[in-house]
């Protein structure tokens, strides 16, 4: 056997429990061969010595937006004045709509408004997308096309869907190119799979064909699509089948080959805490505001069971405590009326989670796909909004841990900084960007979350078999690293060296 490619010199985390540690990989038609004395014998097409380089196995972002990350708008973000975000968006280049993001209500002098827009819009319809993706800002030319709505330019969650609405679709030209300026990025991170969390319809849809945009960009990368339940629809199946709506032909869960997949299927319960959108059973301090449900309970309960009934494993968009409850209700009910073993539903962001939901949580075998740079980047103004009480609540880690409950790390990029090795830090130190401690008690081992973004995103996009360890037979998916997470006093700033797919190696920056 001639190996394509042999990775000598290295310290290898395989993650996997059978062999720990390696220093020798073998990689043969995309998969590892083998490790050490499986495979030190045997001669490669190419061996590289990577001079003691960590190696681990390539880290999965299990939930977020590459179109939305890729796509060129006018950006605002960190302007804190209406007159720098007025200023910045005089005399926008081309022809019909002007589109910005990166706008932060918390920050501003005061709100920004359409009246402060239209004098430099004109007849040119206006979007500017909040850093949340819950909430925008438009002019009055686009209000004037949104009857029923009384607005002075700042609308969030349907409304804002509204507004989008008459933007899209993107053409599929624009979203392959931005799906590969994201791919880039994540490489560059260590990034080897992600899992796109809704596509079709919804708040972050690109086009009811964004699907052909995946097939068409053929990445160097793996994704994952999450379809969004908004696109169910009554199906005549045959009345035993216990299948009233599901998209067409019967896809679901698990449709599709190593390097673009059908996952999970994406549903909004609310919205969130940048937006002061997330549904609490509490108000956020210092307000009569406990944020809202997405939908009405019969819409969303309706989506939770038919998507389950039609094969689907859930992704359920749900970040205040309020929206959980609901979450926990409707998957028990959905249970309930058809048990599926290992349906692994997910529960996308679980922000704030009580101490009694933890054990609803576990029973029902949810999975929740965190992303612990919202509490680095955002951590200080979270706190405020949540409290003493229930600021230790927020993104949990041991507590989701000991309760024998598989955590997935992600990143909802481009709402928060998207750097596996960012989150990593956080799950283990806790503290913010601007130092302040967040649920200290919710830390975890590097080790633990290394496997949060391998073995558990791994297993919350049910690749699990394939993907997350350094095991002989899986995809020869890896990152090389500088240095060594477990030691390191700064893995946030630990060098990617070469991240590898399929056993392709694409080096991306030196040490």
């Amino acid at each position: 056997m001639r190996l394509d490619l042999k990775l000598t010199g290295c310290r290898a985390v395989t993650m996997d429990p059978a062999r720990p540690a390696a220093h020798t990989i073998g990689i043969w038609q995309g998969r590892i061969a083998g490790l050490d004395e499986q495979v030190e014998h045997l001669p490669a097409a190419e061996t590289v010595d990577l001079g003691n380089a960590v190696v681990l196995p390539g880290f999965i972002d299990a939930h977020t937006h590459l179109a939305w990350n890729g796509r060129r708008t006018i950006d605002v973000t960190g302007l804190a004045t209406v007159t720098q975000v007025v200023e910045r968006l005089a005399g926008a280049p081309g022809e019909g709509w002007i589109e910005a993001s990166g706008y932060d209500r918390r920050i501003m002098d005061r709100p920004l408004t359409a009246a402060d827009l239209d004098p430099v819009t004109g007849e040119r319809l206006l979007y500017i997308a909040d850093i949340s993706g819950h909430a925008c800002v438009v002019n009055s030319v686009v209000l004037r096309q949104l009857p029923g709505i009384t607005s002075d330019g700042w609308l969030t969650e349907n409304e804002q869907l509204a507004a989008r609405s008459l933007r899209l679709p993107y053409s599929l030209e624009e979203i392959v190119a931005e799906l590969h300026r994201s791919a880039r990025q994540v490489l560059s991170e260590g990034v080897t799979m992600c899992a796109e969390a809704g596509i079709g319809a919804g708040l972050i849809a690109s086009s009811p064909l964004e699907a052909a945009a995946y097939q068409r960009a053929e990445l160097p990368i793996r994704v994952q699509l999450m379809v969004s339940a908004y696109v169910l629809h009554d199906v005549a199946a045959e009345p035993a089948d216990g299948i009233s709506r599901a998209i067409d032909l019967g896809l679901h869960t698990g449709f599709g080959g190593d390097m673009l997949s059908l996952g999970a299927m994406k549903l909004w319960t609310d919205g969130g805490m940048i937006a002061r959108t997330a549904a609490l059973s509490e108000p956020y301090i210092g307000t009569t505001n406990s944020g809202q449900l997405a939908e009405s309970d019969e819409f969303m309960r309706a989506a939770i069971v038919d998507g389950h009934h039609a094969g689907w494993q859930l992704a359920i968009h749900a970040i205040g405590d309020r929206a959980i409850d609901f979450t926990l209700d409707a998957v028990a009910e959905a249970q309930r009326r058809r048990p599926r073993e290992d349906a692994r539903h997910r529960i996308e962001h679980c922000g704030l989670v009580r101490p009694h939901q933890l054990e609803r949580i576990a029973t029902l075998g949810l999975i929740p796909v965190v992303q612990p740079t919202f509490l680095w980047s955002y951590g200080d103004d979270y706190s405020e909004i949540m409290g003493e009480k229930r600021a230790p609540w927020m993104y949990r880690g041991r507590s989701f841990l000991d309760h024998g409950i598989t955590v997935a790390g992600s990143s909802d990029r481009p709402v928060a900084d998207g750097s596996p090795l960012r989150a990593i830090e956080f799950m283990v130190r806790r503290r913010s960007r601007g130092g302040r401690a967040v649920g200290p008690d919710e830390a975890i081992t590097v080790e633990e979350a290394i496997r949060a973004y391998t073995l558990g995103s791994a297993y919350a996009c049910r690749k699990e078999h394939v993907l997350g360890s350094l095991t002989p037979g899986k995809l020869a998916d890896l990152v090389v690293l500088g240095d060594d997470p477990r030691t390191s006093d700064a893995i946030a700033d630990i060098p990617v060296l070469a991240t590898i797919v399929g056993g392709t190696l694409m080096p991306q920056r030196s040490s």
